[in-house]
């Protein structure tokens, strides 16, 4: 093992990624009006009081749970914590809902429990098929709150969604790289624009 990390063939994988990824920021780079977009749904939705609901599973539940903690807490500047809640954080209502209504539910019935018409809801996935995730969209959009995907190709979620930010990759590591990126650039966005309507 300790052979394989000290030969080139290690250091020619390392490059092979920084490579991929590389090439993959410079692929999204045309995404930048859709990501202003959904940091400007998110900032109409904190201005008029409503909440982020994100959800996610796996790594994206990962990328859930650091996005909501990034507006939560602060990003850059120092500014009012906003209204964020990454659905599977609780472990106890996401296990209820699983045992009692069933996987497909976990993040649906949160949604009808917290969503309010005018709230985001962030739905993170890599394929765009998951079942919880595209239960939950629907729901979100049934409810009136405006939904936010981040996928890959995009699979079902985007017929879902308000806006989609679609990673134009099949790779499920890099694609999970863009979307934390994108989630770093909405925080940046909202906190600033939060920072220059402050008095």
């Amino acid at each position: 093992m300790d052979g394989f990390l000290s030969d080139r063939n290690a250091e020619a994988a390392v490059i092979s990624v920084l490579d991929d990824h590389m090439a993959l920021v410079g692929a999204v780079r045309e995404m930048g009006p859709a990501i202003c977009r959904a940091a400007a749904l998110v900032l109409e939705a904190l201005a008029a009081g409503g909440k982020v609901l994100l959800c996610g599973n796996g790594g994206s539940a990962a990328d859930a749970q650091h996005i909501a903690g990034e507006l939560v807490g602060r990003f850059l500047k120092e500014r009012r914590p906003l209204p964020a809640l990454a659905l599977h954080a609780n472990t106890s209502v996401l296990t209820a809902i699983g045992n009692d209504y069933g996987f497909e539910e976990v993040f649906a019935r949160q949604v009808s429990a917290h969503g309010r018409a005018g709230d985001v809801l962030v739905a993170i996935s890599t394929s765009g098929n998951s079942p919880n995730i595209l239960r939950a969209a629907a729901i979100a959009s049934r409810n009136g709150l405006k939904v936010i995907g981040m996928t890959g190709v995009g699979g079902r979620l985007k017929d879902l969604c308000d806006l989609c930010l679609c990673v134009p990759s099949d790779s499920t590591p890099r694609i999970q790289e863009m979307h934390i990126l994108f989630g770093h650039i909405i925080a940046q966005l909202v906190e600033e624009a939060l920072c220059l309507s402050r008095p």
